[in-house]
Order: C-alpha cells, then sequence, then structure tokens
C-alpha cells in the first residue's frame, strides 16, 4: 500500500502516525519510528495477511483504527484456511482467514467487503523517494 504520512504523533517513544491512503486515513501506532519519516513522507505500508480482518458491513463503535472497503478478486479455499485477495484503491492485500469464517460470511469473488486493521498491526515497510 503506498500512502504519505499525513500527521505524527509522539509521546516518549510512542508514535501514532496517520497516512493518506488515495484519500482514506490509515493509522499506525510505533513505538520506534525512523527519523527519516516525517510529514510529507511517501512510504509502503505493509499489513500480514492474518492481520487483515473481513466484515461484511462497516462496524461502527470499535477500537479498530482502520476500516476500508475492498472487493474480493480472488478466492484459494483450502481445507482449514482460505486466502481472500482483496483490491481496495488499486491496492492488492491478502486475507487469511478460517474455513469456518469464509464459510459462515458466504464470502464469493466480486462482493465488496470491509476490511479492518489494527493500528499496531500496519507498518512501514520502506520510504519512497518521490
Amino acid at each position: 500500500m503506498i500512502a504519505r504520512v499525513k500527521n505524527i504523533k509522539s509521546i516518549d517513544n510512542l508514535n501514532i502516525v496517520e497516512f493518506d491512503f488515495n484519500d482514506t486515513i490509515l493509522k499506525m501506532m510505533s513505538l520506534e519510528l525512523n527519523k527519516d519519516i516525517v510529514v510529507g513522507t511517501k512510504v509502503e505500508l505493509s499489513v500480514k495477511p492474518t492481520n487483515v480482518i473481513i466484515s461484511k458491513k462497516p462496524i461502527e463503535n470499535i477500537s479498530l483504527s482502520n476500516q476500508t472497503l475492498a472487493k474480493i478478486v480472488d478466492i484459494n479455499d483450502g481445507e482449514l484456511l482460505s486466502s481472500i485477495t482483496l483490491n481496495t484503491n488499486d491496492c492488492y492485500l491478502e486475507s487469511i482467514i478460517t474455513k469456518d469464517s469464509f464459510l459462515r460470511l458466504n464470502l464469493q469473488k466480486n462482493d465488496y467487503v470491509n476490511i479492518l486493521i489494527k493500528a499496531s498491526d500496519l507498518s512501514i515497510l520502506r520510504v519512497l523517494n518521490d
């Protein structure tokens, strides 16, 4: 996910970094922050597929900071786990969920779902030069 740093709040070693990801605000919580990361810095963000949560509907009044709409573009359904490929803002993400959750949600290719990511699960993969 390519994004630009919009805001940084820091107290001691704790940092809350806000990113502009194609007009969607994403937040990251970090205990360490590279000195090169300042407002305006372009970065590539990363999240583990097991930390991308899927919901059929938007969820209000929760503590998760990051929630956005995505389209299911591919499904690899295994015996225990399902790998769901998602497209949001022309960016591809993977979510790995249990087969039970996949069946309970009745997910289909081309469905639109909400993806949720905790601020502590989002990280900066690398700084990009414009």
